[in-house]
């Protein structure tokens, strides 16, 4: 003779509701700190590309212009320079609202106080930037050399600014 529950289970058991509990809770630690480390990247990646734009935007503004500009470039970004003769680079201090480093970023660079643009849109001065990110441990550079001030964007590894295909 085969006994037959008459009643049917509903709901879940103690340890079948403690193992779901747990895979979701893991599925969520892995998915966080994931995350977290492509926003700081994300982050050090717009910082990094919104200081390549200044310096390609004052060099733009002063060559249409023809008239030489400058821009100072602050721990939050670029901003008019403070004490100078030098007209600032308005039009692109206007389309760079957003700044570079909010916080979340650290800014570190040797450029000099006010970076200058000549009339038909060199640049007088150079020097290298480093950006940093809370989150990872990626470091960027921008390195502009002289006379003409091209600029090169890169990996910041062992004290120097290596070239990175993937900018």
């Amino acid at each position: 003779m085969v006994l037959v529950n008459t009643q049917e289970a509903k709901g879940f058991s103690l340890a079948e509701l403690l193992v779901g509990i747990a895979i979701v809770g893991l599925l969520a630690v892995l998915g966080w700190t994931g995350g977290s480390e492509t926003l700081a990247r994300q982050r050090l990646e717009a910082a990094t590309r919104r200081l390549d734009q200044g310096i390609q935007r004052g060099r733009a503004e002063a060559q249409k212009l023809g008239r030489p500009c400058g821009l100072s470039l602050q721990p939050e970004g670029w901003a008019p320079p403070a004490a100078s003769s030098l007209p600032p680079c308005l039009q692109t201090l206007e389309t760079l609202k957003e700044p570079i480093a909010t916080g979340e970023v650290k800014l570190v660079h040797n450029f000099p106080a006010v970076l200058r643009f000549s009339s038909n849109g060199l640049v007088l001065d150079g020097g290298t930037a480093v950006l940093s990110a809370s989150g990872t441990s990626l470091q960027r550079c921008l390195v502009m050399a002289l006379p003409i001030g091209i600029t090169r964007l890169g990996r910041y590894r062992g004290g120097a600014c290596e070239p990175d295909p993937s900018l």
